[in-house]
């Protein structure tokens, strides 16, 4: 029964990761204009799935470290009381983020609940190197090298694109107006078409580059790789998550993990599907406005830290890169909203204790 309990509790904390986190490889794609929010979301299931899949033969190693093994004695996590309230308190923490629309960290809930339920347990006996060493300094880090590689990048391509010859354009809308004008005599009715052209300015998002390369619109190639950046987030995370939420099953010897990974997937593309708007209209219009040159150089940073930090078994957040990442670009083109960015950095700092409150209380009831 209690290793029944705890597959539903992973496949809830799954779905609200999918609810919280999905979108956020994809939100540059929509910021920017580039697709539309039906076409960014399929995209970014498409790819998670894709990476929650490549996680089975790649990055196994994921799976043990959010196990809690190494963190607390052995004998704890036999109870399977231990297990089902860091996935309860986690998946919580995440369920109330998103009805806020604040964009925060499963991994960061992850480790919020383990220490929690750690600490009512076993007191002293947790080991808070490895706490610190394997998931505290992963994840105040990224964040800080997403916003410094992000400037870095962004001022790079933008040279290259400079050398090449390649200006960026602001587009103006003309809207052909129709007036039909009806104009009666004694024998017949007249009727004119007057057409006239409204000139309207479009925001900054509506930016286009100029000039073809071997034949190529230049924009067309920069919407391309755009795309495929978002893509790779979407691929990244999925290789990141999928392990570490299912890495808890580890405790459960009569479940397969590998075969479970597809079941975790499954349910964070559900949890995107339904529950997905808030956190994304936050990642997307909330941050910073970008054009499709700077959503690529945001989701190439994004998709590179996060992949090598998969492949290197550290649990990093996808959001934190993700959202430093962005706030980067918005510190260059001089647009990001520091309230907002302090909004999102409180509910960080909040994730963790809320997390190990919840888990502990939930330990300590059903204990």
């Amino acid at each position: 029964m209690t290793n029944l309990i705890l597959i539903l509790a992973v496949v809830f904390l799954s779905f609200n990761n999918g609810a919280n986190d999905i979108f956020k490889g994809v939100a540059t794609l929509y910021s920017s204009k580039t697709i539309s929010y039906k076409s960014a979301l399929v995209w970014a299931v498409l790819t998670t799935i894709s990476g929650s899949i490549c996680s089975i033969f790649l990055v196994k190693s994921l799976l043990k470290n959010f196990s809690g093994k190494g963190l607390v004695p052995d004998e704890l996590l036999l109870n399977p009381i231990f297990a089902i309230s860091v996935v309860i308190g986690a998946a919580l923490t995440i369920f109330f983020a998103t009805k806020i629309g604040m964009p925060v960290s499963t991994t960061h809930a992850l480790v919020g609940s383990l220490f929690g339920v750690g600490i009512l347990s076993v007191g002293l006996g947790f080991n808070f190197q490895k706490l610190a060493d394997a998931f505290v300094v992963p994840l105040l880090a990224s964040p800080l090298l997403a916003s410094i590689f992000a400037v870095f990048f962004y001022y790079s391509f933008s040279s290259i694109r400079k050398k090449l010859g390649i200006t960026k354009q602001s587009c103006i809308c003309l809207i052909e107006d129709y007036n039909a004008k009806v104009t009666h005599n004694d024998f017949v009715s007249e009727i004119k078409i007057e057409n006239e052209l409204i000139v309207s300015s479009c925001d900054s998002t509506s930016e286009i580059y100029s000039k073809s390369i071997f034949g190529i619109s230049s924009q067309k190639i920069v919407d391309f790789f755009h795309f495929i950046s978002a893509g790779a987030v979407g691929f990244a995370r999925g290789l990141n998550d999928t392990p570490k939420i299912a890495g808890i099953l580890l405790l459960i010897t009569s479940v397969n993990s590998s075969y479970f990974l597809y079941v975790v997937a499954i349910a964070m593309a559900v949890g995107g599907i339904l529950n997905a708007r808030k956190v994304a209209n936050t990642m997307s219009n909330k941050i910073t406005t970008m054009n499709t040159g700077q959503g690529f150089t945001a989701n190439l940073v994004t998709s590179i830290l996060v992949t090598t930090a998969s492949f290197n078994n550290l649990p990093v957040s996808t959001t934190h890169v993700s959202v430093g990442s962005i706030f980067g670009i918005g510190l260059v083109n001089k647009s990001a909203d520091f309230k907002m960015i302090l909004r999102i950095v409180l509910s960080w700092i909040l994730t963790l204790p809320i997390a190990a409150i919840i888990s502990a209380i939930i330990f300590f009831v059903l204990k």
